[in-house]
């Protein structure tokens, strides 16, 4: 059976940790690596939305939903749109301190993706495997 979680956060830095705190709650119980990799995801996720989109501008909002499933979990984190596709980046040197996010929740993530959304807004999503499937 599958059950969805939702809540909307003010695009302002600070509301990323909230929005981390929010997700590691809603995971209470589940395995701690489940938990760890959950909580990059929404927080890089949620930081690309204010920093890259225009949920970090006045009056902006992200939304964070977390579906339950039997055998995954999957977090998305829902934007107000921007210039640019989420992308992959190559990062070439390491004393670049931007550029890893998204390789990092592909590194740990079952699979991932963006869809656009008609009103302009973006959902950039992630599968996580619970149970080790």
């Amino acid at each position: 059976m599958s059950q969805s979680w939702c809540r909307m956060f003010p695009g302002l830095p600070w509301q990323v940790a909230q929005a981390r705190h929010f997700v590691a709650a809603l995971l209470e119980g589940e395995a701690s690596g489940l938990v760890d990799s959950a909580v990059l995801v929404v927080g890089e996720l949620a930081a690309n939305a204010v920093r890259h989109t225009r949920s970090g501008w006045y009056r902006g909002w992200f939304l964070v939903v977390v579906h339950f499933r039997d055998d995954l979990i999957c977090i998305e984190v829902v934007d107000q749109g921007g210039d640019e596709e989420p992308q992959v980046r190559s990062v070439s040197r390491h004393v670049e301190e931007d550029g890893r996010g998204l390789m990092m929740i592909a590194a740990c993530a079952k699979d991932w993706g963006v869809k656009d959304r008609s009103s302009g807004a973006r959902c950039v999503w992630a599968e996580l495997a619970r149970n080790g499937t």
